[in-house]
């Protein structure tokens, strides 16, 4: 018991009095907390983390490696579990921290969910068709999940409608947000290739692979990796009339603020707004999507990018 003091429960008070809530920090709503409780109950803990490591491989999953002020929110679930930290131990899947701003779209979220390898051939993550229900027609209030027609098994009605528990999984995971720190981060953990100039000199300056990559990381779930989407849920890439138009206003505005006017699909999420793309990631990202898959379109210069998102900045 003396042990249990002196290595657990005082070092947690002190970790608990000297690490207050970052600003921004906003307390989960109710779903959210159930959503949580979902996330525990069906094992998605096993599976991924919710830390980002002081390592050059964890930039992809946030902004900054975390601090234990990101968990200062954390509450037991209950007066018997304590559950609250979901840090994890194994990454089978991807790390989640970010996952509401790197992934926020509900129609990527609710169909992966449903059927993972309708998103992802290769995943091995379980499918979660308890959370859904077949429906004959939508009645006032279901949201409809945008699932290809192979993966919508025969009988029970063609359409597949959320469940409550569904919508309430979807909330945590669109809650889980990095909170960026907008004070002076000098004395924080900063990831290890800005430390060291070794790491630093190896960093991707080709425009090629700095498209290559974030497209694979910010893109790829939904439009997949020949560009083609998904029929009935993400629209295509190659040969897109939007990606090949020779003023890229259009694309970089989709890109930055998100769309929602194509009939037949989904909502797309402002991706570049919520990863805070710069104007030179967005010239590498969308001459990477112009010139694949067969697309051939003139590569789009950064200081053209610059100019279309001081336009779109003054236009809100």
């Amino acid at each position: 018991m003396s042990l249990t003091i002196l290595v657990a429960i005082i070092p947690a008070l002190t970790n608990q009095n000297n690490n207050a809530l970052l600003p921004g920090y906003v307390l989960p709503s109710d779903d959210e907390k159930a959503g949580k409780a979902l996330f525990i109950s069906n094992g998605c803990v096993g599976c991924h983390t919710q830390q980002v490591r002081d390592v050059a491989m964890d930039q992809q999953w946030g902004s900054r490696p975390g601090i234990p002020a990101d968990y200062a929110g954390d509450q037991r679930q209950d007066i018997w579990r304590n559950t609250a930290t979901l840090m994890g131990t194994e990454r089978t899947g991807p790390d989640l921290t970010n996952i509401g701003n790197r992934q926020p779209g509900a129609d990527w979220n609710l169909l992966h969910l449903y059927q993972p390898r309708a998103v992802n051939k290769q995943s091995i993550m379980p499918a979660y068709p308890w959370l859904f229900e077949q429906k004959e027609k939508v009645s006032l209030g279901d949201v409809a999940v945008n699932v290809p027609s192979p993966y919508i098994p025969a009988g029970g009605g063609k359409i597949i409608v959320a469940r409550k528990e569904a919508m309430q999984l979807l909330a945590y995971l669109q809650s889980l947000k990095q909170i960026s720190l907008n004070f002076d981060t000098t004395q924080i953990a900063r990831f290890l290739y800005n430390k060291t100039g070794q790491l630093a000199k190896n960093a991707v300056k080709d425009p090629d692979a700095m498209g290559l990559g974030i497209f694979q990381t910010n893109c790829m779930s939904c439009h997949q990796a020949d560009g083609q989407g998904l029929k009935g849920a993400f629209p295509p890439l190659k040969g897109s009339p939007v990606v090949l138009d020779d003023n890229p206003e259009k694309m970089i505005t989709i890109i930055m603020k998100g769309y929602s006017g194509r009939p037949g699909f989904g909502v797309m999420p402002p991706v570049g707004t919520n990863a805070n793309f710069t104007a030179d990631q967005i010239s590498a990202l969308i001459n990477h999507e112009r010139n694949s898959w067969g697309n051939k379109g003139r590569k789009i210069p950064v200081a053209e990018v610059q100019k279309i998102l001081d336009l779109i900045k003054t236009s809100k």
